[in-house]
């Protein structure tokens, strides 16, 4: 589908023994290496500085679930129009949640969506993180602890919304393709 995994000339770097493992147990659990860590590929320092990043907050200890967290990522990169990003993370929000229209919900309008309470005052917050965040004030922190959120959870509410931000902002630049199978998977 796509001849580039990115729309730059950025050469592999020789992989070192523990990132072709890292490579094998993602092909094993998903089935791909997913094109974000074949683009970081070129720099193993940046490539693994972006998965102890990543897997810190989309796979460790949280109070948000799994599925939470990928909202927070779909959500964050329909705001800023990421196409690798939504279609990733759209194909984990369907497999999580087991409603493959949820995926598409997030993307266009997640607010149309059947959420808990909870989903969307973290969503709420997310948005107005990634749209304004000068102007994140402490009503809006007391609104994420009214709808049951430890202050604890707002840090990783904040730090899955910064870190997408930031990776939304480079595989645009970058004009990041994701792996074919993502658009076919949890349909």
């Amino acid at each position: 589908m796509y001849d580039r995994i990115t729309a730059l000339d950025l050469v592999q770097a020789e992989l070192s023994e523990a990132t072709k493992a890292y490579f094998d147990k993602c092909r094993e659990k998903l089935g791909l290496v997913p094109n974000v860590l074949l683009a970081y590929a070129f720099d193993e320092k940046k490539l693994r500085a972006f998965t102890d990043m990543y897997n810190d907050l989309m796979l460790g200890e949280s109070g948000l679930s799994k599925l939470e967290r990928e909202m927070i990522a779909v959500i964050v990169s329909s705001i800023n129009h990421c196409f690798y990003c939504l279609t990733a993370h759209g194909a984990a929000v369907r497999q999580l949640s087991g409603e493959p229209a949820l995926g598409e919900m997030m993307v266009m309008n997640f607010r149309a969506a059947d959420l808990s309470d909870r989903q969307r005052a973290m969503l709420e917050f997310a948005v107005k993180l990634t749209e304004e965040p000068a102007k994140i004030v402490e009503a809006d922190r007391a609104a994420l602890r009214q709808a049951g959120f430890s202050d604890r959870d707002i840090w990783d509410i904040a730090s899955t919304a910064a870190f997408f931000s930031m990776s939304n902002r480079v595989a645009t630049a970058v004009d990041m393709r994701p792996n074919p199978e993502y658009h076919a998977m949890a349909r």
